[in-house]
């Protein structure tokens, strides 16, 4: 990638959105040094025949930004890990808790069949505004783009733990992404702007080990709390959290004022079109998969639904392409150095999500564990990732190389989970088999989660960096709220085809499987016999999400090999 040199634009002085570049430069990006972005790219050919392994600047070449960061805040790093870090083990926290909680939410609400939009809803909106605040953070500054975020996300968790009935409890859901959608793209953002290249991956990995920290308190948690006080103080104890996290911002992350605008021009910059049709395109198939699997997939409204996301897809791709401010820009998930990781997120999100959000109910509905020990049991998956991220990221600070650490990750996460799937009763069931088997799952991911946004981050423009970094959780979260809709499809399809199957037809059989599908505690009021036939059907609906999560990670793997290498400067 060929590196150009601009006139100089004026030395304007440094401000937040820059983004902190001007202050390592004496420059603003476009008065110094960039990628220029349009240049036919010559890749060196390496020893095995790919392209792209290179050494990022070449000796006699001036620094990249990108490369180098911020020395004079990379310094401070220890003082500000901990005050984003709050928000970080936030999100974590969140998105375990429900996990280990969401069937004891079903069953209370008698809506169990509904529970996936408790991930759904709130994997939606994070989506949508994911991009939008990479946009909103080169508008308005990182850090106010932050603590909008935290405060966002604390209301939405209040309205959970208030919430009434599944649709009240949806909606607060939905509100929440808003704010989550901020709360882990604008650190990476700030990460990116700060920690040059090859130690990002280190910093990336503390981040990580937060992270982890968050999900394995959150499962554990969240089962504890349901088993005990109730469901609803697994949200409201978030909203304390959420005032620690603004109070930690405010006070320790000190950056440059934004330049002021006016209100109107900044609004302008924000792809509102684009996020509208994003959402609805997703929701139209969202909804469109779960009509079909709770009601009919003959039906005209679940026909309807999933044939109209796909041209509303491809309009909101044009939108992109020729907007001015697009979110999404095709120049960025069209690039051949770009797409590769990108699509990588998408598949293994998906496969991921599709899986862990069934382990769980396959614990409590299968082998008769409670809420609180099937979040223990989840924490073998969690210690596999923390050590898979800050693994990942030592051996990229030491090799300066990502291509095969991908592929290796993405290989262990398919390996894994196809074990998970062959030991929930489709060979065998084996608990311990399980746990094992999740751990790799894990420990893969947390190596390629890291690599891969490196790689992307490696093969960027520094302009697009914001840009680019929140289109990696755009398509993680879009992989995310696709998985948990496409298993939990298939799953309620699959369970209610074995209930019919084993149980026979009849007005006692029709009681049964409605009742089983809204609540586990249905199932105390069965027979033995009924009941051990109800898990079995259990049994084998779960085990399908884990064939179709084996399916769609070996996809992220094959898309691993389009990947291409850069040497991490030193």
């Amino acid at each position: 990638m060929a590196l150009g040199s601009r006139d100089n634009a004026g030395d304007a002085s440094p401000s937040e959105t820059s983004p902190l570049l001007a202050n390592a430069y004496g420059k603003t990006r476009d008065g110094g040094l960039t990628i220029v972005p349009n240049e036919p790219i010559e890749e060196p050919v390496g020893d095995d025949g790919r392209i792209g392994d290179e050494e990022a600047p070449e000796m006699g070449q001036a620094p990249n930004p990108l490369m180098e960061g911020l020395p004079e805040v990379a310094a401070k790093m220890y003082i500000l890990l901990p005050a984003v870090g709050i928000g970080v083990f936030l999100a974590a926290l969140d998105q375990t808790i429900i996990v280990s909680t969401y069937a004891k939410i079903g069953s209370e609400m008698n809506a169990l069949n509904s529970t996936s939009w408790i991930a759904t809803a709130y994997f939606l909106t994070l989506t949508t505004f994911q991009p939008l605040y990479g946009k909103l953070s080169d508008i308005f500054g990182r850090k106010m783009a932050l603590l909008s975020a935290y405060t966002i996300f604390g209301i939405g968790c209040l309205f959970c733990g208030l919430s009434r009935n599944m649709g009240e409890l949806i909606a607060a859901r939905a509100f929440a992404g808003i704010g989550g959608g901020g709360m882990s793209t604008v650190v990476s953002v700030l990460l990116s702007d700060i920690i040059p290249l090859r130690e990002r991956g280190k910093w990336q990995g503390y981040l990580n080990i937060i992270y982890a920290l968050g999900a394995s308190s959150g499962a554990p948690l969240g089962g504890l709390l349901a088993d005990s006080i109730g469901w609803r103080w697994a949200f409201l104890l978030q909203v304390p959290l959420c005032v620690l996290a603004f109070a930690a911002v405010s006070w320790r992350l000190d950056l440059p004022a934004a330049p002021r605008a006016h209100w109107a021009t900044r609004l302008g910059h924000i792809d509102f079109l684009g996020a509208s049709l994003l959402i609805l395109a997703t929701c139209s198939l969202l909804v469109g998969l779960d009509l079909g699997s709770n009601t009919s997939w003959t039906s005209t409204l679940t026909i309807s639904l999933l044939a109209a996301s796909i041209p509303i897809y491809v309009l909101f791709m044009v939108v992109e392409h020729y907007v001015s401010h697009p979110f999404a820009p095709s120049g960025i998930i069209f690039n051949r150095l770009l797409s590769p990781p990108l699509i990588c997120n998408f598949f293994a999100f998906a496969g991921y999500m599709a899986m862990i959000f069934y382990v769980p109910l396959f614990f409590q509905a299968v082998s008769g564990y409670t809420s609180a020990e099937a979040g223990l049991l989840l924490i073998p998956g969690i210690v596999g990732s923390v050590t898979g991220s800050v693994g990942g990221g030592i051996l990229m600070q030491k090799t300066g190389k990502y291509y095969w650490l991908t592929i290796s990750g993405y290989t262990m996460m398919v390996v894994g989970v196809t074990t998970i799937f062959l030991c929930s009763g489709v060979l065998v069931t084996s608990t311990l088999a399980t746990l094992v088997a999740f751990c790799l799952t894990g420990l893969g991911g947390g190596i390629s989660v890291t690599t891969t946004l490196i790689a992307l981050v490696a093969c960027a423009d520094p302009s697009d960096m914001a840009i680019v970094t929140a289109c990696s959780y755009l398509f993680r979260s879009l992989g995310s709220a696709v998985g948990v809709s496409l298993s939990a499809a298939l799953v309620q399809q699959r369970l209610r085809d074995q209930l019919a199957k084993m149980l026979g037809d009849g007005e006692e059989t029709d009681k049964i499987v409605q009742g089983v599908r809204e609540s586990l505690e249905y199932l105390e009021k069965l027979t033995p016999e009924v009941r051990e036939v109800v898990r079995q059907c259990y049994q084998k609906a779960v085990s399908a999400s884990f064939g179709l999560a084996a399916v769609v990670l070996l996809a992220s793997v094959l898309s691993a090999f389009f990947l291409v290498e850069r040497k991490l400067s030193r």
